[in-house]
C-alpha cells in the first residue's frame, strides 16, 4: 500500500496530526469554561464538575469543524479579506456549537427521566446565548489562524508562526 499510494499515509498523518490540535484547542477552551463554570458555582456550594462532558464536546466539535471544513462550510467569503472569512466561519460553526450544545442539553434531560415537552421548557436560551458569544470570540481567533494558514500556505504558516517549516 506504501509504494502504491504514497499520498494517502501522508494525507492520513496530516488530518490526523490536524485533528489532534484542533481537539487541544478546543479541550483546552472547553476545559476553562468548566473551570470558570466550577470556581463561579463553588460559591454558592453548588457541586458542578463537567470535565468529561467538556473533553467530549470538544472531540465531537473537532469532528463538526474537521466534517465541516471538508464539506466547504464557510467557504462562502474565502475570497474576501481575511478577517472577513474568518469571522463568517466563525459566525457558521458557532452556531453548528449553538445547536450542538442545545441537543446536548436536552439528551442530558431526558436521560437523567424527563419528557421531551419538561425537558425543552427547562432549557435556559440566555445561558445557551452567552456561551455562543464567548464560543464565537473564541473561534474567530481560532479561524483567523486557520485563515492565515490556508492563505499563506503551511509551510510559510509554520515558519512565520513556529520558527520553522517542520513540525
Amino acid at each position: 500500500m506504501n509504494s502504491a499510494h504514497p499520498g494517502r499515509k501522508e494525507k492520513l498523518k496530516h488530518e490526523l496530526w490536524e485533528m489532534v490540535w484542533l481537539f487541544l484547542y478546543l479541550a483546552f477552551f472547553f476545559c476553562a469554561l468548566v473551570a470558570y463554570d466550577t470556581l463561579l458555582l463553588k460559591q454558592y456550594q453548588v457541586e458542578y464538575w463537567n470535565f468529561g462532558f467538556a473533553l467530549l464536546n470538544a472531540a465531537v466539535i473537532t469532528k463538526v469543524i474537521m466534517i465541516g471544513e471538508y464539506a466547504k462550510l464557510g467557504s462562502r467569503h474565502e475570497g474576501k479579506a481575511l478577517f472577513i472569512s474568518a469571522v463568517w466561519k466563525a459566525f457558521v460553526f458557532g452556531g453548528l456549537v449553538f445547536a450542538f450544545h442545545v441537543v446536548e442539553e436536552l439528551v442530558k434531560r431526558l436521560i437523567h427521566g424527563s419528557n421531551f415537552e419538561h425537558a425543552s421548557q427547562g432549557l435556559r436560551f440566555e445561558q445557551f446565548a452567552s456561551r455562543a458569544i464567548v464560543v464565537f470570540s473564541t473561534f474567530v481567533t481560532l479561524f483567523v489562524f486557520r485563515e492565515f494558514r490556508r492563505v499563506m500556505g503551511e509551510d510559510e504558516f509554520n515558519k512565520f508562526v513556529f520558527g520553522s517549516g517542520k513540525r
